[in-house]
């Protein structure tokens, strides 16, 4: 069977996973390019994991206003316990940004006791708690850029997180820059118009998703 490289299978060696696809009864599907792989809140048994191609986490206000909560490239894990509550009740969804192919087992196989008491079992476990810790991570920089009150500083926030992430000040965004306006709830239009400003004043520069802070910054 196809070996996944995940996080969530992270220790777990080739053989111990083969047997965890069989045992867990893992089944593959295949997405076309903005095609619905997962909805929050009605399939909350399941776990995804992306084994090709890059996937948006997005969700869908009552007005019809799209916001970008998460960017999954191969290896990236989606599930209910993976999500907070949606009080707003607003439609949840996994989107493929290209042509992907997705694992999916029960998400009970993680909550119910492993009779065989595998090691490997144990393992994905830790992994998975680990999983959630770097969601959490996540979602507090989303909620720091967020939090800046104009289109400027929320681009900012976000340039200066994405360069301490990587350690360069250079770095590719991981999706398209209407998908960018998105990730930081503004219209595109106003989103361009200043990073057009920043561009001019020297403080940013952009070559197709390539962003660079300058020593000006």
């Amino acid at each position: 069977m196809e070996t996944i490289s995940s996080p969530i299978f992270q220790g777990i060696s080739p053989e111990e996973l083969q047997c965890m696809q069989e045992c867990f009864h893992m089944r593959k599907q295949h997405f076309r390019s903005d095609e619905v792989v997962y909805t929050f809140y009605q399939q909350k048994d399941m776990i995804g994991i992306l084994s090709t191609g890059t996937a948006l986490v997005e969700r869908i206000d009552e007005k019809g206003s799209r916001t970008i909560l998460e960017h999954l490239e191969r290896g990236g894990v989606f599930g209910e316990m993976l999500i907070f509550e949606n009080t707003a009740d607003d439609c949840v969804s996994v989107i493929a940004e290209s042509t992907c192919d997705v694992w999916f087992m029960r998400s009970d196989q993680l909550t119910k006791r492993c009779q065989k008491a595998c090691a490997h079992h144990s393992r994905m476990v830790e992994n998975m708690f680990r999983l959630v810790a770097d969601k959490a991570t996540a979602l507090s920089e989303r909620v720091e850029v967020l939090s800046r009150r104009s289109i400027r500083e929320k681009l900012l926030c976000y340039f200066q997180l994405q360069t301490y992430c990587r350690g360069s000040d250079t770095f590719t965004l991981p999706f398209s820059l209407s998908a960018l306006a998105d990730y930081i709830s503004t219209d595109r239009s106003a989103m361009m118009r200043e990073l057009k400003k920043l561009r001019v004043e020297g403080l940013v520069q952009l070559n197709g998703r390539a962003v660079t802070l300058t020593d000006r910054f």
